[in-house]
C-alpha cells in the first residue's frame, strides 16, 4: 500500500479568504490525540491532516473517525476487498475502539452508488420500537415528558439494534471477500488490547456517574471504580466472542440465540428503568431499502437517505433555497452569506419539525418538500436584508390531507461516519450510531446498547393535533443522520457525512458549499469553521474564524452563540484520482493506494 500526498499546499479555487477561513480551525497532530502512528501511512496521513492537506491517492480510499479503523478497512481493499467488505472491518472496529459513538449495539444508514451499474440504493439499518412500547414511554404518571437523562439511561430507551443487520445485507448485496475474514482486525484488536485514546478518556471521565450505574458497563470503563486513562492498554475479550460468533453464524447469530437473549434480559432487568425490548422484536428486525432522495445543486445532484432520516430531506432543502443565491461570490466570511444559510436552515428544520418520521407510519409530503417550485418560493423568504424575525413550517404539496403539530424531540450527538471508495468504481457513505454518548449506558456481551427510542418525541400531540415522530410499535425514531454522495453527470465526485446530532445537517451543508461554492479541497472543506443555526440561534465555533462572524450576525437580528462544535465529517472526492479528508477535530484519517 502506498500513499499519495500532495507535497505542497493545493491552490485554491475559490477566495482567498476560504483559505484563511479554513486555516483557522487548528488541526490536531497524532501526538496531540495521543495516537501512535501505526505504519508509515498512518503517519503520513497524519501529517496530511495536521497540514490541512487532503490525502490523495488513484485506486481506492477509506475515511473514518480512527487510525485503527481505517487501518482495517485498507487491508480489506488493498486485498481486492470491496467498499462494502472494508465497512464490516471499519464498523466493528469502531465499535471497539469509539464504543461511545457507534457499534454492534446501534443502527445505521447506508448509501450505495453502483460503480457496475450506476444504481444508487440507500439501507435503513435504523433501531425499531418495541412491540410492547406505547406512545407514552417517556412520559410520567401525569403525562409528562420525562426530563431527557431520566429517559435515556437504562433499558427504556433501548430500541432494536440494526447494525448487525446492516453489515450483512450489506455484505450479501456487494461482498467480495469471506465473511469471516472481515473481523480480524477486532477480534485482534479486542484480545490483544488498543490503547485508549485520549478523546474516549476524556468523555469517559465526564460520564463516569451513569457508567458506574451499571456493574458489566462500570467494570469495563471504570476499572477499581476510577475512570480509564489514556494511553492505557484496554482489552474486551466479551466483544472478541461476540464477533466470533458473527463471523461464524452471520446476523443470525446477533438477533437470536444467546446473545439476544443476554441483550434482552438486560434492556428488562435494567436497575430502576427497566425497558420493553423482546426476543420478538430482535428475531423480526429487518434493513429496509429505500428510496434515495436526491436534489439539484449547481450543476451537482446532492443525493442521501429518505425517512425516517431527515438528513437529505433537510439539507436538499437548504441548497434547494440557497441557488437563486451567488454564495461563490460572498464567500465565507460574509455575514450575508451565512445570513442565507442560517435562515434557510432554519426555514428547513421548521419543515423538518413538523412533516419528517419514518414514512411507513407517518404521511409525508417527501417529494413536496423538495419540489423545486415549493423551493423557490421559500427561497423568496431570504431576500430581504436580516435575519428572518420568524420562522414556521411552509405548505408543501402532500398527495393527501393531513394534520401535524410541531415535533419536540431532542436529538445529542454521539456517532461516526465512513466513507469509502474501492478499486471497483463502488462509492459508499454511511453514519452510524448509538445516538447520545456511550447510548443507554447498558453494556452486552462487550457492546453498549443504544439510547434510540429518545430520538422520538416525547410528547405525543400538541393542542389535540398528533406529532409525526411521536412513538409507535415498531416505528423507526427519525434522525439527522446524512450520509451523502453528490453526482455530476450522472457520475460520482463526492462522498461525504458527520455525526454531530441535528446539527449534522449544518456540517454537512457547510462542507459542500465550501467543496461546491468556495472551491476548497475536501480537507479544507472539513475543517472550515463551523456556523450552524437549526431554531433560531446561531451556534458559532469557539477558537475559530467563527468567532469574526458574532458582531455582523448580530447586527442582523441573529442571537449568537459561541462554543463546540464538534463536526467529524470525512469525505472523498473523486475525479482524475481520490483525495480524502478528515475532521481535525476528532481522530478520523483518510488512506488510499
Amino acid at each position: 500500500m502506498r500513499i499519495l500526498l500532495t507535497l505542497c499546499a493545493m491552490a485554491l479555487a475559490g477566495p482567498v479568504a476560504a483559505q484563511q477561513a479554513a486555516d483557522a480551525v487548528a488541526p490536531e497532530t497524532g501526538t496531540e490525540l495521543g495516537l501512535a502512528a501505526s505504519s508509515p501511512a498512518v503517519a503520513a496521513a497524519l501529517e496530511a491532516k495536521a497540514a490541512g492537506r487532503p490525502v490523495e491517492a488513484e485506486t481506492w480510499m477509506v475515511a473514518a473517525a480512527h487510525p485503527l479503523a481505517v487501518e482495517a478497512g485498507a487491508r480489506v481493499l488493498a486485498a481486492g476487498g470491496s467498499a462494502a467488505d472494508a465497512m464490516v472491518a471499519v464498523q466493528t472496529v469502531l465499535g471497539l475502539v469509539e464504543p461511545q459513538s457507534s457499534g454492534l449495539g446501534g443502527g445505521a444508514f447506508l448509501v450505495w452508488h453502483d460503480g457496475t451499474s450506476g444504481e444508487m440504493t440507500t439501507l435503513d439499518g435504523r433501531e425499531t420500537a418495541p412491540l410492547a412500547a406505547t406512545p407514552r414511554l417517556f412520559q410520567d404518571a401525569q403525562g409528562e415528558p420525562l426530563a431527557f437523562f431520566d429517559a435515556v439511561v437504562g433499558g427504556r430507551s433501548v430500541g432494536t439494534p440494526g447494525t448487525p443487520a446492516l453489515l450483512a445485507e450489506a455484505h450479501r448485496r456487494w461482498g467480495r471477500a469471506p465473511w469471516p475474514s472481515l473481523f480480524d482486525d477486532a477480534i485482534r484488536l479486542a484480545e490483544d488490547g488498543f490503547a485508549v485514546s485520549p478523546r474516549l478518556a476524556g468523555l469517559i471521565a465526564e460520564d463516569a456517574e451513569r457508567l458506574a450505574r451499571f456493574p458489566e458497563t462500570a467494570a469495563y470503563f471504570l476499572p477499581d471504580g476510577a475512570p480509564l486513562q489514556a494511553g492505557a492498554s484496554l482489552r474486551n475479550p466479551d466483544y472478541a466472542a461476540t464477533l466470533r460468533l458473527l463471523a461464524k453464524e452471520g446476523a443470525a447469530g446477533f438477533y437470536t440465540g444467546p446473545v439476544s437473549a443476554d441483550i434482552v434480559r438486560a434492556v428488562g432487568s435494567a436497575p430502576g428503568n427497566p425497558g420493553l425490548l423482546s426476543q420478538l422484536d430482535l428475531a423480526i428486525y429487518q434493513v429496509r431499502a429505500r428510496d434515495p432522495v436526491c436534489v439539484s445543486y449547481r450543476s451537482f445532484e446532492v443525493c442521501g437517505m429518505g425517512p425516517p432520516s431527515s438528513g437529505a430531506l433537510t439539507l436538499g432543502q437548504i441548497l434547494g433555497m440557497l441557488e437563486p443565491y451567488d454564495l461563490a461570490a460572498l464567500g465565507p466570511q460574509s455575514a450575508e452569506a451565512w445570513r442565507l444559510i442560517g435562515d434557510a436552515s432554519r426555514l428547513a428544520f421548521a419543515d423538518r419539525g413538523r412533516y419528517m418520521a419514518d414514512s411507513d407510519f407517518v404521511p409525508m409530503p417527501t417529494a413536496g418538500l423538495v419540489d423545486p417550485s415549493y423551493l423557490a418560493a421559500r427561497a423568496a423568504l431570504l431576500a430581504g436584508d436580516d435575519a428572518l424575525p420568524e420562522v414556521a413550517p411552509g405548505r408543501p404539496a402532500f398527495d393527501h390531507s393531513h394534520n401535524l403539530a410541531d415535533d419536540i424531540a431532542l436529538e445529542l450527538p454521539s456517532t461516526s461516519h465512513v466513507s469509502i471508495v474501492d478499486r471497483f468504481g463502488n462509492v459508499l457513505s454511511m453514519t452510524t450510531t448509538i445516538e447520545n454518548g456511550f447510548g443507554s449506558r447498558l453494556m452486552v456481551r462487550g457492546f453498549l446498547l443504544n439510547n434510540e427510542l429518545t430520538d422520538f418525541s416525547f410528547a405525543t400531540h400538541e393542542d389535540g393535533v398528533p406529532i409525526a415522530n411521536r412513538l409507535e410499535p415498531g416505528k423507526r425514531p427519525r434522525s439527522s443522520m446524512a450520509p451523502t454522495i453528490v453526482l455530476k453527470d450522472g457520475a460520482p465526485v463526492l462522498a461525504i457525512g458527520s455525526p454531530g446530532g441535528s446539527r449534522i445537517i449544518g456540517y454537512v451543508a457547510k462542507a459542500l458549499i465550501a467543496w461546491i461554492d468556495w472551491g476548497m479541497d475536501v480537507q479544507r472543506a472539513v475543517a472550515l469553521p463551523n456556523a450552524v443555526n437549526r431554531f433560531g440561534t446561531f451556534d458559532l465555533e469557539a477558537g475559530t474564524a467563527a468567532e469574526a462572524l458574532q458582531d455582523p450576525l448580530a447586527a442582523l437580528g441573529f442571537e449568537i452563540k459561541i462554543g463546540d462544535l464538534n463536526s467529524g465529517l470525512h469525505a472523498i472526492a473523486l475525479g482524475a484520482g481520490l483525495q480524502g479528508g478528515a475532521d481535525p477535530r476528532r481522530e478520523g484519517i483518510a488512506l488510499g493506494d
